[in-house]
């Protein structure tokens, strides 16, 4: 079962959406009745990721047994090499079974998991910054670069008014002086990833 991730939009777009209807028959298959055919727990482990919702039914009964579902695609998961869960915390979760505690185990788990989500989402939104900032300046260097092989021939063929030969040098030195600014930034900032 492969691990992938979704991105927060694409996944409070399908939260809005209302709960996919999963039939179970005694044949173990799985029916999405969204969609009108079968389905594997890998596909169910898949939404889940994306951040779909999903209800999986009894077919022969009514019952509704998502939680079960959910467990076995857990349960899959960590026979597949691909554990998460350590065992320690397993002979914890089993230990608070008939525990006066048992009742206050669901609501702590879904806070914690949520503030590790929120948490992630930070991390990767902060870890992605200095990258968006570094193609910004590239495409600011690129561009300075093209302007000065060009002698601003780009800025006539866009339609925009062409600039006196003085202007243009002016400009082009301008320019020369940002690149500079931004080369020395951007050595300044990989010495300290160095350091």
């Amino acid at each position: 079962m492969a691990i992938a991730s979704s991105s927060p939009d694409a996944k409070a777009a399908n939260a809005s959406l209302a709960p996919v209807i999963i039939k179970k028959y005694a044949n173990r298959r799985l029916y999405n009745t969204e969609t009108s055919s079968y389905i594997t727990l890998d596909h169910l482990a898949e939404m889940t990721r994306h951040g779909r919702d999903f209800q999986v039914f009894d077919a022969r009964t009514g019952d509704d047994i998502t939680r079960s579902v959910l467990t076995q695609i857990v349960m899959e998961g960590e026979a597949g090499g691909q554990t998460m869960l350590p065992t320690s915390f397993l002979r914890q979760i089993i230990a608070l079974y008939g525990d006066s505690m048992q009742s206050m185990v669901p609501h702590y788990l879904e806070a914690s998991m949520a503030a590790f989500a929120e948490n992630q989402a930070t991390f990767r939104s902060a870890a992605l910054k200095p990258f968006e900032q570094l193609a910004r300046q590239n495409m600011a260097m690129f561009h300075a670069a093209t302007e000065m092989m060009t002698g601003g021939m780009l800025r006539e063929a866009s339609g925009k008014p062409s600039d006196k030969y003085g202007e243009r040098q002016a400009s082009a030195a301008d320019e020369v002086a940002l690149l500079k600014q931004q080369l020395a930034a951007l050595q300044a900032r990989i010495d300290g990833l160095k350091g």
